[in-house]
């Protein structure tokens, strides 16, 4: 593996975005929609690069004409750059653009306990099969989900980002408590990666559990730039015999369309995507997200980057204690999980350990996570049913090579009527939990239905960085009220911070994304411990594309 070259810190104001600086367009409706460009002396948002260039990149490179001069997504102020530099620098970070070849796709070095692990992303337009469904798409290391990167709590990730694709690109640390410009929000943290360029994220890992990382620019996650981020305890005590990742998926790239256009059709068609508005709340026990699952219909849905029909298959022994990882990487789909026959013993959600709870199934939002063991007894498939749309995904758990005798179908039937666990109602384990302290602060976001077509803004705003962000004072706790007025969930994530979520015993689990039902408020808890800003956004990735989402600042 090539290796990367050290700074002490990076020189953003250096970086060659493809485009004179000074190129923009004038202010319009969508700049106020969350998409401003800025100006290179200023650093204010003057307007839209282009009518298909945002700050969030909807669609392909294609809808610009070979040459054209339009190949990033936003210029950033040297106001902008002096922050992002001058804080790199005082947290000793690394980070830096090239034009080097491609490295290795994702990969962790032999020997585990080594103090720092080197990776290589590589971004790049690639063919995938689904298993028995071929499409085009954006990958890393040409596979889906990219390759597991596991590392240990303690250790120093150094991740060399290629990007090969014909836009920006940038990678986000789901989950992980990075330093501020390592987080990869494009302008609120760095520039995005150009085309041809490179760039190197270096940070300790702070946390063990399961995280995953993915591209944080515009749709880039609908089409497959993820992967899980496996962060290990040499001193965790949980008892099981071997680990199983599973990486949840809805997919439509390359299938007659793309996320991009998708998003578009949404735009287009207004309130009229979002079908009767009295569908959408409905929240029971055996619906606790409501009747509206989501604003895409997906043709497939895949587990660890295979459809149900040509499943990936786990060998396992009669009684083995199988640890699961499980991860939703869906830009719109929530997911139930169950195992039939099989309790599911809940030890962590989001990375962080709870008391432990069995259950029969799960319920699981975009963005979070799970870890459950299981005690494997016979052949018997793990099922991922999408809220509120047609379809499946599954994974086959093997035992003596013997096939299934589940019948699928009428399983989902059942698992449909079944009240399934929502990890928010999870309890804290007692070594993990924020000490008493009342808020210092609290800040109220309103999440509101879709406004003017397509848009759906938080306190009536739309995210535009570098403005409108909420201030807070640093060392204090601050809570944040997640006012749901829309008839549809969300599933809020904060960068940067692992919260708890309130509860009245005190003992709430502690996650960094959190499923809002609608019409419903979720309240969580956080201590301002990382200075910078620090975006909270809803994770379903065409929400955030509206403008679902603000960003919380503060210094150190």
């Amino acid at each position: 593996m090539s290796e990367w070259p050290a700074q002490a810190h990076t020189d953003f104001a250096e970086i060659d975005f493809g485009f004179p600086a000074r190129q923009m367009g004038l202010r319009d409706e969508r700049t106020r929609l969350g998409a401003p460009a800025f100006d290179t002396d200023l650093g204010s948002p003057l307007g839209h690069i282009c009518a298909h260039h945002r700050i969030r990149h909807i669609g392909h490179a294609a809808v610009d004409p070979p040459g054209s001069r339009c190949e990033a997504l936003a210029v950033i102020g040297r106001r902008g750059f002096m922050v992002l530099s001058a804080v790199g620098a005082a947290a000793g970070l690394v980070g830096a653009c090239s034009s080097r070849s491609a490295v290795p796709a994702v990969t962790k070095p032999a020997g585990s306990g080594a103090k720092a692990v080197d990776i290589a992303v590589d971004a790049t337009p690639t063919q995938i099969d689904l298993g028995g469904v071929s499409v085009h798409t954006w990958a890393w290391g040409g596979q889906v989900p990219g390759k597991e990167v596991r590392v240990r709590k303690g250790e120093t990730l150094r991740a060399a980002v290629t990007n090969n694709l014909p836009e920006g690109t940038t990678v986000h640390w789901h989950g992980v408590a990075v330093p501020n410009p390592m987080d990869g929000v494009p302008v609120l943290t760095q520039p995005p990666i150009g085309p041809g360029q490179r760039f190197q994220y270096e940070f300790v890992v702070p946390d063990a559990g399961t995280y995953w990382m993915h591209s944080h620019v515009g749709l880039q996650l609908d089409r497959g730039l993820y992967g899980p981020l496996i962060v290990e305890d040499p001193n965790e005590r949980v008892a099981y015999d071997e680990e199983l990742v599973v990486v949840l998926d809805d997919w439509i790239d390359g299938t007659g369309t793309d996320p991009g256009q998708v998003f578009a059709n949404l735009q287009k068609r207004g309130m009229a995507s979002m079908g009767d508005p009295a569908e959408g709340a409905g929240v029971t026990p055996t619906t606790p997200i409501g009747a509206d699952g989501g604003d895409v219909t997906y043709p497939y849905f895949l587990i660890n980057g295979k459809v149900a029909t040509d499943p990936v298959v786990r060998d396992c022994r009669g009684g083995q204690r199988l640890r699961l990882r499980v991860i939703n990487a869906g830009a719109d789909t929530a997911f139930r999980v169950a195992v039939p026959g099989v309790v599911l013993n809940v030890t962590h959600t989001d990375g962080y350990p709870v008391v432990a709870q069995q259950t029969n199934s799960v319920i699981l939002g975009m963005g979070e996570r799970f870890d459950a063991v299981i005690a494997v007894g016979s052949s018997v498939p793990l099922i991922a049913a999408p809220e509120d749309k047609t379809g499946y995904a599954q994974l086959n758990l093997r035992v003596n090579g013997a096939p299934s005798s589940v019948d699928v179908d009428n399983f989902i039937k059942t698992l449909r009527g079944w009240a399934p666990l929502n990890t928010a109602q999870l309890v804290a384990a007692p070594n993990v939990q924020l000490p008493p302290r009342n808020p210092d602060k609290t800040l109220d976001l309103r999440l509101a239905g879709p406004l003017n077509g397509y848009t759906w803004p938080i306190n009536g705003i739309l995210y535009d960085p570098p403005n409108n962000g909420l201030v807070v004072p640093p060392g204090q706790r601050v809570r944040i009220r997640y006012i749901n007025e829309s008839k549809m969930f969300h599933p809020m994530h904060l960068h940067g911070h692992t919260f708890q979520v309130v509860t009245p015993s005190g003992t709430g689990a502690r996650k960094d994304t959190v499923l809002v039902p609608p019409l419903q408020t979720v309240e969580i808890d956080f201590d301002t411990n990382n200075p910078g800003r620090w975006i909270t956004h809803c994770h379903n990735d065409y929400h955030l594309e509206a403008g679902m989402a603000t960003f919380i600042e503060y210094a150190g």
